[in-house]
């Protein structure tokens, strides 16, 4: 996008001291006569002279947001917004949005005419220089971003005027870094100093959300360079790198406003301040909505779909079923579990809905229908409609140890995915493997039929009460983006890895991303599930959060063994997870498998109601 206008007159030359000069910064540390010598060839080498001939070319006005659009379509600069877009931008009441500084001029001028077109009220506090502009000193208030006692005194006025526009209901931009990105050879990336508290102390005092907003690019690597000699050196280059950016495509990231309830949850202003640049940096890796794919999605198209089966013939399997294949009724809804030589007709209809719903979550096999070798000898659960003789959903069990007695390990199919060590399978059983559950479309709407599902799982092991761990693979689906991912798995690696069982298992296929955005942020993830699934909401365009099935599992007391990149999955992310309902929750326990059932499993093990002994 290109900033348009008509060709103006000329403006007259101001007699005052020109904004793009050294006039006054170097004349009161040397002699005039030698100022006068070396000014002119210094302002020729910094680009000062060529920026103030441009500058005196600008038509004259009294509007700042008719020079930012002169300015801007003088240099030729165009742009893109991504994310959130200007239709993240409240269009009224206080407002901080906070931004990386990584070019040091040209993000502040964009982003001041970007938000003047939402709102009028817009102020920017930036680097005090900039008020040498005249059009621009009723926007901009003017900060010493150098530090310092000095700098810290000076900056309370700004700060002062910052709070006035925020308590009257304005947008007040910050740069909390004040100085510009630069290169940390520590690190090796190119980021923002430490940011200042300033904007969350702000936000937080005036009851103001935030919006994160994030520049691509970088200067120059002269400026880098440069920079490591002394600071000062990219402050004098801050004029060519402002230069250099004519011509040039700037991408701009907005995120989702982080509302007062949300900064008031991350705690003090320092880690409130953490968390706003990382949801700042992190908006970085999602500039591309198509973005790069840590692995390629499947090249060809999928298959069609295979047909639905006759729904006489489902119901004539179903009727066929032996009574004890009958776990649950609850209405119209019957829970079954089966064989697959006992239901040869449904269990193709289950192929049939897996795909077509896996499909729908940016997963699925690519063929007409989700059956391999393993549903031949595994226990097939499903819901049963008998009202509208339709199944609602289904999930895939194999009981572990009657798998390894008869196929070995590469009978289970989270082997597929996963090298299990002889110990860990020996040291979890009696288990059983759960996956390929899945609720159709139509009955997504509320969670009941997941947690019918889940009543039936229950029931099965009320019958079969030493099994006493579930486990299998828990998918991330690729349709969330791989910084939304990386979040996910930092989380649960970081807060319900089981490293005793960790070791005993290698995922085929691992799961590995850059860590750029998490590196140039500087933080890492918040530390608790809600706030996870709040930031990855943040990120995704459709704003889903934590994959509901993962939830459930993690409320159920799962924990992670490894990751893994399932090609065969259209390159779902899958976390190997486990549940030991031993220790699960009783009142958790209790709500999928009933209160007295849930006492008997516990009594059976040796455990009472409080899981510390046996029940008295």
């Amino acid at each position: 996008m290109q900033w348009q206008s008509g060709t103006p007159a000329p403006r007259t030359r101001y007699s005052a001291p020109r904004p793009f000069s050294l006039d006054g910064l170097i004349d009161r540390h040397l002699p005039h006569s030698l100022t006068r010598l070396i000014q002119p060839p210094l302002e020729r080498l910094l680009a000062l002279q060529r920026l103030d001939r441009w500058y005196a070319e600008l038509p004259s006005t009294r509007s700042d947001t008719e020079f930012l659009a002169r300015a801007l379509e003088r240099f030729q600069v165009d742009y893109r917004v991504t994310g959130g877009g200007l239709d993240a931008v409240p269009r009224s009441g206080p407002l901080v949005v906070v931004a990386n500084h990584p070019f040091g001029g040209i993000e502040g001028m964009l982003l001041a005419l970007l938000l003047r077109g939402v709102r009028k009220d817009v102020r920017i506090m930036a680097n005090g220089l900039l008020r040498r502009i005249p059009e621009l000193r009723d926007l901009f208030l003017g900060v010493d971003p150098f530090g310092g006692p000095a700098a810290r005194q000076r900056n309370l006025s700004p700060l002062r005027e910052g709070l006035k526009t925020l308590q009257a209901g304005g947008c007040l931009v910050i740069f909390p870094a004040g100085e510009v990105s630069h290169v940390h050879l520590r690190r090796r990336v190119i980021t923002d100093p430490a940011w200042s508290d300033h904007a969350a102390k702000l936000a937080r005092r005036t009851g103001a959300p935030v919006l994160p907003v994030y520049f691509h690019g970088a200067n120059s690597w002269l400026f880098q360079a440069l920079g490591l000699v002394h600071p000062h050196l990219r402050t004098a280059l801050l004029p060519r790198e402002l230069v250099n950016k004519c011509r040039k495509t700037i991408t701009i990231s907005v995120g989702q406003p982080v509302e007062p309830a949300r900064l008031a949850a991350f705690g003090d202003d320092t880690a409130c301040t953490a968390q706003l640049r990382l949801r700042t940096y992190l908006l970085g890796a999602t500039a591309d909505r198509d973005r790069r794919r840590l692995h390629p999605v499947r090249g060809s198209a999928p298959a069609p779909l295979a047909r639905p089966v006759d729904p006489a013939r489902l119901a004539g399997d179903v009727a066929a079923l032996p009574a004890e294949c009958l776990l649950l009724r609850s209405g119209e809804f019957h829970v079954y579990a089966a064989l697959a030589h006992q239901i040869p007709n449904l269990l193709h209809e289950l192929g049939r809905l897996r795909e077509l719903t896996f499909r729908a979550t940016g997963e699925g096999t690519g063929r007409p229908e989700d059956l391999d070798v393993h549903d031949r000898y595994y226990t097939h659960l499903f819901i049963w409609n008998a009202a509208a003789g339709e199944v609602v959903g289904a999930y895939r069990l194999g009981f572990a140890d009657t798998i390894l007695a008869r196929h070995g390990r590469q009978g289970l199919y989270s082997h597929t995915l996963f090298r299990y060590r002889r110990t860990l399978l020996e040291r979890i059983n009696p288990a059983i493997e759960l996956g390929r559950s899945f609720v159709r479309a139509e009955y997504q709407k509320s969670y009941s039929a997941l947690m019918l599902l889940w009543k039936g799982i229950g029931a099965l092991i009320a019958r079969n009460p030493r099994y006493t761990t579930l486990f299998g693979p828990v998918s991330i689906s690729n349709a969330y983006q791989s910084v939304s991912q990386r979040l996910l798995v930092d989380f649960l690696s970081a807060n319900t890895l089981l490293p005793d069982h960790a070791r005993l298992v290698r995922p085929r296929r691992p799961f590995r991303a850059g860590r750029d955005s998490l590196t140039a942020a500087g933080s890492q993830a918040p530390g608790d599930l809600e706030a996870v699934g709040e930031l990855v909401a943040s990120l995704e365009p459709d704003r889903k959060g934590v994959p509901v099935l993962l939830r459930q599992y993690l409320k159920m007391g799962g924990q992670l063994l490894a990751f893994n990149v399932d090609p065969a999955f259209n390159d779902a992310l899958d976390g190997l997870i486990m549940m030991d309902l031993r220790r699960a929750d009783p009142r958790v326990l209790a709500r999928y498998m009933g209160r007295e059932a849930a006492a008997s499993f516990l009594a059976h093990h040796g455990l009472g109601p409080d899981r510390t002994g046996r029940a008295a």
